[in-house]
């Protein structure tokens, strides 16, 4: 290969077979139980990064379930996600983020800079109950359980809080280990197409883990618990603040 032909053709690790396709990806029957507690707001100050700020000491655990995702297939993951606000506009900050498939997490990480790590997650319906567990190896981390279906929620409720920006922050190290891109990045969810949302009893457990620190978050009063599916697109993302620049 020329090393004009480099240039051209690269997109991706690795060069010549790239793990995952160009985005956005449009998703289809995408599934969410998202349960919302109050947490430690020392923890939050801590762990969210500035210049996002924290409203409230809120949580959104959320288990998620892609069955039918262009170019990543069928998935599930499982993360925490903080409501904050950048500029003064309420948004969502992934904290950490688990997947159980390669191509969604190369992907994840590479092009948006999704804080994700492999883990094995479920969700599921036992009988009168929606169930998501994150395991990381043999480890349980997170349990999750909500009445199913017990309540419609407002659609015009639910469509206000998916047209919310999304906030992650992406970083490449450089080939010495110093890093070459921190950056603040803000996405979208688009063109998307509520199927369903529900409400319910819930509950929420949360283990320690040294690699996996859901835990760093704990559960104090649960708000609230969501049960929603929807088709919609991921779109690309924007930088909002180069942190090496400062």
């Amino acid at each position: 290969m020329k090393i004009e032909d480099v240039a051209k053709t690269a997109f991706a690790m690795p060069l010549t077979s790239p793990s995952f396709p160009m985005g956005p990806h449009r998703f289809v029957d995408r599934e969410y139980l998202s349960i919302t507690y109050r947490t430690d707001p020392a923890a939050l100050a801590r762990l969210v990064p500035e210049p996002l700020k924290v409203p409230e000491p809120l949580v959104k655990f959320q288990f998620i379930r892609m069955p039918d995702s262009s170019g990543f297939g069928e998935y599930r993951a499982a993360g925490q996600i903080i409501p904050v606000t950048y500029d003064g506009k309420p948004g969502n900050y992934c904290h950490c983020l688990f997947l159980d498939a390669e191509a969604a997490l190369a992907g994840g990480r590479e092009i948006w800079g999704f804080p994700e790590k492999l883990a094995q997650t479920s969700f599921k319906v036992e009988t009168d109950t929606l169930l998501g567990t994150l395991d990381y190896g043999r480890i349980r981390l997170a349990t999750g359980t909500m009445g199913y279906k017990y309540q419609t929620r407002d659609a015009a409720a639910m469509a206000r809080d998916m047209a919310e920006p999304n906030y992650l922050i992406k970083i490449i190290p450089h080939v010495d280990c110093t890093p070459r891109i921190i950056e603040l990045v803000r996405y979208n969810f688009e063109d998307v197409k509520l199927k369903g949302a529900w409400t319910g009893p819930s509950a929420l457990t949360l283990a320690s883990h040294a690699l996996a620190p859901v835990g760093e978050l704990p559960v104090g009063q649960i708000v609230s618990a969501t049960h929603f599916v929807a088709d919609l697109t991921l779109g690309l993302g924007t930088v909002v603040h180069d942190y090496m620049r400062g």
